[in-house]
């Protein structure tokens, strides 16, 4: 019987690591970041299967000072869907088969390279697929974001400027993963300022901490906190000028949880007082780990010669980085 038993378990580690391996030798994915490879025929693309993904997956990114898709979508029918195709970053299948018996929608991680997702919906007629693909939708916008965010999260881990932990460990009991090219510009006791600064964009990260309040994640107290912080710590490049939370539009805020950490989200607009700066901004606010304090990781892009989509969804993975130090005693 233990012999039975140790064949068995060797034969798992057998298949595991045949699996591992047969992974790793997998091509690194293609396609630009924010591309959707939509793999579906023609008169269902131009129907209204088409539709339905163009209106999921093509609306408009939210909070973007010029009109944006979320994601670029590039369709391509079964037959030609070759080897070329098939190592693409984001892969979205839409199949009418009259004899299926897995009407539905399934999920699959590194099929033909890595680290790749492919969505894989069918349904036995048109009518059908596009009703799986509407109840569908939020899942399968959500799991290409996540795959989106996971790959800027993995690259910046593996590309990372640790000298930058301990500045935010010792301030805020967490770190956030900051690839290269990421450098701190401004340290207080409750705030600091990391920034990717080139000649024509400005990525960067707030992070502060404030005392808890009376409902301080209600749009109207995250958005007081914010302006605080920043007329405090973040100047403009003129006298009297610093920046804001733009008052032309009102912030969206959602309550979300990843990974255990409940969060209050703010997307909106900021701007500079007294100057014509301006640009997107996305804020997650949670608690401290001792309950004591409210902290905010606040990532904003300053772009105007680009497409902002491609750097905020950059900058913003790396609010989902963000971890809380293990202590000794973990």
């Amino acid at each position: 019987m233990r012999k039975y038993i140790l064949a068995i378990v060797a034969a798992v580690v057998v298949l595991t690591g045949c699996g591992e391996r047969k992974k790793a030798l997998l091509p690194n994915v293609s396609g630009k970041a924010g591309e959707v490879l939509v793999v579906m025929e023609k008169a269902d693309w131009e129907g209204a299967p088409g539709n339905a993904v163009r209106d999921t997956l093509a609306s408009d990114c939210p909070f973007l000072p010029q009109r944006e898709p979320l994601y670029t979508l590039v369709p391509v029918t079964p037959a030609n869907f070759t080897n070329i195709f098939q190592v693409h970053r984001n892969i979205l299948v839409l199949t009418v088969n009259p004899k299926t018996t897995q009407e539905g929608v399934r999920f699959f991680n590194d099929v033909w390279a890595r680290p790749q997702i492919v969505i894989k919906v069918e349904a036995a007629d048109a009518v059908r697929l596009t009703e799986v693909f509407q109840e569908n939708k939020v899942r399968i916008a959500t799991a290409i974001e996540q795959a989106e965010r996971d790959r800027v999260i993995a690259n910046s881990i593996l590309y990372e400027e640790k000298s930058i932990q301990p500045v935010l460990a010792e301030r805020f009991g967490g770190i956030i993963h900051f690839p290269n090219g990421y450098s701190v510009r401004k340290v207080t006791d409750d705030f600091v300022w990391v920034a990717c600064e080139t000649q024509y964009t400005n990525q960067g990260v707030f992070i502060y901490k404030s005392p808890v309040g009376e409902d301080p994640f209600t749009l109207e107290n995250l958005v007081a906190r914010r302006n605080e912080y920043l007329q405090k710590y973040v100047p403009g490049m003129f006298d009297g000028t610093y920046m804001i939370t733009s008052p032309l539009a009102d912030p969206e805020v959602k309550y979300m949880k990843y990974k255990g950490r409940d969060f209050a989200q703010m997307r909106g607009y900021w701007e500079v007082y007294g100057d014509y700066m301006g640009g997107p901004f996305v804020s997650h606010s949670f608690y401290s780990r001792d309950g004591k304090s409210i902290i905010t990781l606040d990532c904003f892009v300053y772009a105007p010669k680009y497409d902002k989509r491609h750097y905020l969804r950059q900058v913003e993975a790396l609010l989902y980085s963000f971890e809380w130090v293990k202590d000794s005693n973990e």
